[in-house]
């Protein structure tokens, strides 16, 4: 059985699928794409050994998210829950030249990790690296943004929604942006609002979960 759940804020997408391994009794749940701790919405949950086969069919589908950026600070896991930094800024973007960058990031785009993700590199999981103070090279990824809208724009906030491909870190794309307008980023707010056919309007949510059938 798939479940999409709203995930809320402040706990791991693990935290989840061990709340439905008690809810329901089951060993076997899994999930198709994580979200970070602070971000919100879209978790697919796979209930059963048949539903957790398909994790990788639904990790590679599309997505949709809502993110808010804060300009004029860099933050080194590029989110609120990082360490922030005063980033030095001559001057706010113009709504213009926010149409223009955002512009620029259209397409097929290369993208390099955040170095607090789940990524692994010899077989360690970056955060780990990152939490011990290494430092390495993180290989650059090829990802694809299909469409980004421009929400609000009021500086030092941006509202965008991103519609990409699997694979895309919306908090990198957050912290390139930021760096291509002179002002710096990160994200404070994060939301999936879809994965796939799964949107936010037809989740549940850990207090409201379906009977299994």
């Amino acid at each position: 059985m798939i479940i999409p759940i709203n995930k809320p804020s402040g706990i791991t997408s693990h935290t989840v699928v061990n709340k439905l391994r008690r809810f329901y009794g089951i060993k076997k749940i899994g999930h198709a794409g994580t979200l970070d701790p602070f971000a919100t919405g879209v978790l697919i949950l796979l209930v059963g050994r048949d539903s957790t086969k398909r994790s990788q069919e639904l990790m590679k589908q599309n997505k949709i998210y809502r993110t808010k950026l804060k300009l004029g600070y860099i933050s080194d896991t590029y989110d609120k829950d990082g360490v922030i930094q005063e980033y030095n800024i001559q001057k706010a973007p113009t709504r213009l030249e926010i149409d223009q960058i955002i512009a620029s990031f259209i397409g097929e785009i290369s993208q390099i990790p955040p170095m607090y993700s789940a990524v692994k590199i010899n077989g360690k999981k970056m955060y780990e690296l990152a939490r011990k103070g290494e430092h390495i090279d993180i290989p650059a990824r090829n990802v694809t943004i299909t469409r980004i809208d421009i929400l609000e724009y009021a500086y030092p906030y941006i509202t965008l929604d991103i519609y990409c491909g699997s694979g895309t870190y919306i908090r990198s794309l957050g912290y390139d942006i930021g760096i291509k307008l002179g002002t710096g980023a990160y994200l404070i707010q994060l939301e999936r609002r879809q994965s796939g056919e799964y949107n936010i309007e037809n989740c549940y949510t850990l207090d409201n979960l379906p009977e299994l059938k």
